[in-house]
């Protein structure tokens, strides 16, 4: 599930007005502190405002499921033919930095309840398995949402539209979408 903190939806605008509007930007942002140390690549932290590229050797692509990624590449192959780039804002994300993420959406939320809408705790994230990515731009979302069952990719939450995961074998057909987190 996407762990962006309460400023998920304007950056999910922003993202979308960049994306239609050819911006970018570049901004470097700290990673966040979580126990006594930094989150840093090895966790999969990806900085807000940044994306990654599909082949990309960081641990939050290199650490996808093999078939997701593959899965992945030939759908942006095909994005690609139509004018369109498949980034990822979070892929595959260690244990640690999905707790960090959960309590954050925790204080954001105000109930744990209230925050698995949102976020799964550690081990129970398709993130944490490496099963999971969070798409960056609108026209990529959009994309995948139309077409991406043709390699088995499927949106998995109805309230977030840049999660997705692979649900079903190439060209079937994709289940509908939970509610959210909860379900």
């Amino acid at each position: 599930m996407h762990p962006r903190r309460s400023v998920l939806h304007i950056a999910l605008a922003l993202s979308a007005l960049a994306a239609l509007t050819g911006c970018t930007s570049s901004a470097a942002v700290a990673p966040p502190v979580t126990g006594s140390a930094q989150l840093t690549d090895d966790d999969g932290y990806i900085p807000e405002g940044s994306s990654l590229t599909l082949d990309s050797d960081l641990p939050a692509v290199r650490r996808l499921d093999p078939a997701l990624l593959d899965a992945l590449r030939s759908a942006a192959s095909a994005a690609s033919d139509r004018g369109t780039a498949i980034t990822i804002v979070d892929g595959w994300r260690s244990e640690r930095y999905q707790e960090y993420l959960f309590a954050q959406a925790v204080r954001t939320y105000g109930s744990e309840q209230e925050a698995s809408r949102w976020v799964k705790r550690g081990a129970d994230s398709a993130h944490v398995s490496g099963k999971a990515v969070d798409i960056q731009t609108a026209d990529a979302m959009d994309f995948l949402s139309r077409f991406g069952s043709e390699w088995g990719l499927c949106q998995t939450y109805a309230n977030e539209r840049w999660h997705f995961e692979l649900l079903t074998g190439p060209g079937g057909d994709c289940p509908a979408p939970l509610a959210d987190g909860r379900g």
